[in-house]
């Protein structure tokens, strides 16, 4: 299984979003997208999904694009964007009862169980969503973004308003998903791309200006990660 992204470009007015970018993802694989705010990770993420289509260039998933079968190339993908909009005035449990009736997933109570324990969740099930503190709203997000185990996970900084506990847990989820899923996910901490990232892609100004594993990435400069992080990022 693979994800293929041969040559997009997204402009908006005279704005080049994204400039002619390229790269493939396999399964068992997380990848780190990295790169300053602005950069156009957000746009290639929203142009995979199908939220956004691509002006020039083809995105493939096991080899079917958006355009070829929506519907068919949608349900192998689980997308949790960085404004991480939700019902809140669902409870927990009723909300991905929601999701999954959506997904029209076979056996929901199973699944609906299963991924309330993978994240976390067991405590806050029966709590209205709005009740819950932003990192259980994230993971509330998460467990909405896996409930129809995607072949292709997509993550917009999945991570954000954490508690350091709260990291160590989804960064282990994350990388337990990888086992049967091809991850891609954007970040601002250097922490997450050594923890558990593969390899690192990175946008600067619409181009994809590095590809590499974390160790390959640091032996091409003098620098040491950190400062190599901080070079890409900001």
């Amino acid at each position: 299984m693979s994800l293929t992204v041969s040559q997009i470009s997204k402009t908006f007015g005279a704005s080049i979003a994204v400039d002619n970018i390229s790269f493939t993802i396999q399964t068992g694989e997380v990848v780190g997208f990295l790169g300053p705010n602005g950069a156009g990770k957000s746009t290639t993420m929203k142009m995979i999904v199908g939220f956004l289509q691509a002006d020039k260039g083809t995105i493939a998933l096991n080899g079917i694009s958006y355009e070829q079968d929506a519907v068919k190339y949608k349900k192998m993908i689980g997308y949790l964007p960085e404004s991480n909009a939700l019902y809140e005035d669902m409870y927990v449990k009723e909300y991905l009862s929601f999701i999954a009736a959506g997904h029209e997933i076979k056996n929901p109570t199973n699944r609906i169980q299963e991924v309330i324990e993978q994240t976390g969740l067991g405590l806050m099930q029966t709590k209205k969503i709005n009740q819950l503190s932003k990192g259980y709203k994230q993971r509330v997000g998460m467990a909405a973004a896996i409930i129809h185990s995607p072949i292709l996970l997509i993550l917009d900084e999945p991570t954000a308003g954490l508690d350091p506990n709260q990291l160590t847990e989804i960064r282990a989820l994350i990388k337990s998903l990888s086992a049967n899923a091809m991850i891609l996910f954007s970040t601002h901490i250097l922490q997450e791309v050594t923890a558990i990232c593969d390899r690192v892609l990175v946008l600067n100004k619409g181009k994809l200006v590095a590809n590499d594993g974390i160790a390959a990435l640091a032996q091409k400069h003098e620098a040491g990660l950190e400062e190599i992080f901080k070079m890409l990022t900001h």
